[in-house]
């Protein structure tokens, strides 16, 4: 097994467990992103731009429990186990691929007499642009599919909110009695959500735009590109500072910590978060359910419409919506990554050596054995 191999399958093994525990922030900021508050000095936009927020995320997880259970925390879990070990796999796969390749290219350099045989700065940002748009192309689907089933009980809470609003208006033009009034809002609170798995979003998704719809922020997460290519430059550049001190030293050890590694993964993903947010609100709207508050107005038809429209009726702050909550999240999912990713590298190495060396015991036992008969 090579050590791009290596590294996929470590990648997407650390992936799948860091999701797992981050899965409940992930899920409620995913529906933080997509929530629409107008600005000051804006009028709700016919009931579709809300004014109030939902607090904070920890009463936003608590609601949700209270009303949805587990479950709602938990919306979109299976496609995204699957979509983070495909894209983890996919990803660390190419990188490790293309950083072989710069590697190389770096010795041949030095070599030549040009270079200390190093990869620089751009080349590592290069390298993880490359494999992080492959990875984009590759699994965007899946992305797409999660996005709407953690909204979609926000936005059916949206579209219930809009029948009330409509019953309310019908009932105040008629004049109807208070009893009937109550007995419609209490009709339409009794309706039960209807079952919402992965067949039920795909076939939503496509029945919306066909095909493309699986592709939907595409735009702004080949942009977002640059997240990653951020994170592994500040987490590569730190690593081979840290390795360096620690050959100066005496006894010239470059070994790594896996506490010191799950705090370089954290710092890389910090600065890669702040940098990049915006462009991760803007594709949560893009692939969400467009119909929430039923208001044409609010849905958005491509990247630029999206930006024009969240500036126009949110401003600014709207593209950093639940940001507080994406970096705990991010921050901490990307540290538990990096630090088990390294550790099952570390353990396919030294398994991989064991293996090699049992095998070079008997084919020289071998050989011994056939030299005497």
């Amino acid at each position: 097994m090579s050590n791009a191999v290596a590294n996929g399958l470590a990648g997407a093994g650390g992936g799948i467990i860091a999701q797992i525990i981050t899965y409940p922030l992930q899920a409620v900021n995913t529906r933080q992103q997509t929530e629409r508050v107008a600005k000051k000095g804006i009028r709700s936009l016919e009931g579709s731009v809300s004014r109030s927020t939902t607090g904070g995320t920890l009463l936003q997880i608590l609601q949700v429990l209270k009303t949805e259970g587990w479950g709602g925390l938990y919306s979109g879990l299976k496609p995204s186990l699957l979509g983070t070990a495909a894209s983890m796999g996919v990803y660390y796969y190419f990188y490790q691929v293309f950083k072989n390749k710069a590697e190389a290219i770096a010795t041949a350099r030095k070599l030549k007499g040009r270079g200390d045989g190093t990869v620089g700065m751009f080349s590592w940002l290069a390298v993880a642009a490359i494999a992080g748009s492959l990875n984009v192309l590759l699994t965007n689907p899946i992305w797409v599919l999660v996005t709407r089933m953690q909204t979609q009980t926000q936005a059916e809470r949206k579209i219930l909110e809009g029948k009330k609003g409509a019953v309310m208006e019908e009932a105040s033009e008629n004049g109807w009695e208070d009893y009937i009034l109550r007995d419609k809002l209490a009709e339409l609170e009794s309706v039960k959500p209807h079952p919402y798995g992965t067949m039920q979003a795909a076939h939503e998704i496509y029945n919306e735009a066909g095909i493309t719809g699986f592709w939907k922020g595409i735009i702004p997460t080949l942009i977002m590109v640059c997240n990653p290519s951020i994170q592994f430059m500040i987490y590569e550049t730190s690593l081979k500072h840290l390795k360096a001190k620690r050959a100066a030293k005496k006894d010239g050890s470059k070994d790594v910590m896996a506490l010191e590694v799950f705090l370089l993964g954290a710092l890389a993903k910090l600065g890669a978060t702040v940098t990049t947010y915006p462009l991760l609100v803007v594709k949560s709207r893009l692939q969400a359910k467009q119909e929430i508050g039923g208001n044409v107005a609010l849905r958005y038809t491509g990247t630029s419409d999206a930006i024009i429209k969240m500036i126009r009726y949110e401003g600014l702050p709207g593209f950093y919506k639940g940001m507080s909550t994406k970096i705990v999240q991010s921050v901490f999912a990307a540290s538990v990554l990096f630090m088990v990713k390294e550790e099952l590298v570390k353990g396919y190495m030294l398994l991989s050596d064991k293996s090699h060396k049992v095998a070079l015991r008997f084919l020289k036992n071998s050989s011994v054995k056939l030299y005497k008969e």
